[in-house]
């Protein structure tokens, strides 16, 4: 069978390169005699792999070495509960910025820890905007301001970073956003993302933060989301997801060596974005509900207007290679994720597929 163009939110699409050289290592990693997913992670081997694959994301990131990177477990979704535990414990206040489910998930997971409170929110219009954030509404003691970058489910991203006051910490969900361009590390405190996007497959979850944020854990903070602990055991105060570390090595490498750095990346997906949002702009079935300055380069979401035609377009859709293409239950229609490893061929098949469906369905 032919590999199919997926589509898929997270697990996502990895590079072809990737896979393969992977599968070539599969059974003998390096002349190891095993496989990556069977050897000790207190071997020498295993402890270069994980070295070389911080190394790697320092240098395609441009991380500044005042930043510690760790390799954890659990999803974005233990960070929910982490970054207050590790982090609201000053003034025991936080900011959040409400612009989909996983902000939301956050600020809930957050409040149980203390004071956190929403001071801006995008619900009103079903989270089809970013709002916007002045000095103005931030609380003046908060120990951090959190937000979530890029919102997958709905398909907005923010196209600016909020300004902080007095030296607040910005804390940023980056799961699905990682990667896809250039970031400049030193504007946040900390930010966080599951691999399974952008990075490599599901069970690692990568969080940089600055040297000044660590060792400020509540006493009943567990030891493995206690960021002090983990930065002083490299990541590996328990066994690592060390395949998953493995792997995202490899992303990193493509994305340097054969990509060219984030700055290439940055303008292949823009392209693709604005192939698929260039047709849907211009289409008479086909409709984006996410304001244009808001548009995620990373999710597009989009609706014919009618269920059962959405429903006949995501079949129709599989059955030409085009697969994982439903919206989230929360919003409907579909989403096309437009990940870093979906090739612009994907992109452009996706909306040949569309023409097609359109001209068939008018």
């Amino acid at each position: 069978m032919n590999r199919v163009y997926n589509f898929s939110p997270g697990p996502a699409c990895l590079p072809l390169k990737v896979l393969e050289k992977a599968a070539g290592e599969m059974t003998n990693y390096n002349n190891s005699g095993m496989s990556v997913m069977e050897m000790s992670h207190r071997s020498k081997i295993y402890e270069e792999i994980i070295a070389e694959t911080q190394s790697c994301l320092r240098e395609v990131m441009g991380i500044p070495d005042n930043y510690k990177v760790l390799f954890l477990q659990g999803g974005a979704s233990l960070q929910f509960a982490a970054v207050p535990m590790n982090l609201m414990n000053n003034s025991g206040k936080a900011d959040y910025v409400i612009t989909g489910q996983f902000s939301k998930a956050a600020f809930d997971e957050a409040v149980k820890y203390g004071g956190a409170k929403i001071i801006a929110s995008s619900k009103d219009e079903n989270f089809t905007y970013i709002p916007e954030i002045t000095p103005d509404i931030i609380t003046p003691d908060a120990d951090y301001l959190h937000i979530c970058e890029n919102n997958t489910i709905f398909g907005t991203r923010f196209n600016k970073l909020p300004e902080v006051i007095n030296n607040i910490p910005l804390v940023a969900d980056v799961s699905s956003c990682i990667l896809s361009q250039p970031m400049d590390v030193s504007k946040y405190g900390l930010m966080y993302a599951g691999a399974q996007k952008n990075m490599g497959p599901s069970g690692l979850t990568v969080v940089i933060v600055r040297d000044d944020l660590i060792g400020k854990a509540r006493e009943s903070t567990p030891k493995v989301i206690d960021y002090k602990i983990q930065s002083e055991n490299d990541s590996m105060i328990n066994t690592p997801p060390c395949y998953s570390v493995y792997i995202a090595q490899l992303v990193f490498k493509w994305l340097r060596d054969d990509i060219g750095g984030l700055e290439n990346m940055r303008k292949i997906n823009i392209e693709k974005a604005n192939i698929l949002y260039d047709f849907i702009d211009n289409s008479e079935l086909f409709k984006n509900p996410v304001k244009k300055e808001f548009r995620s380069i990373m999710n597009v979401t989009f609706v014919t207007g009618d269920k059962d035609t959405d429903a006949k377009f995501i079949k129709e859709a599989a059955g030409a290679g085009l697969v994982t293409l439903g919206g989230h239950r929360l919003v409907g229609g579909m989403r096309a994720s437009i990940y870093n490893a979906m090739p612009t061929d994907g992109v452009k098949a996706l909306v040949e597929f569309m023409k097609k469906f359109e001209s068939e369905n008018k």
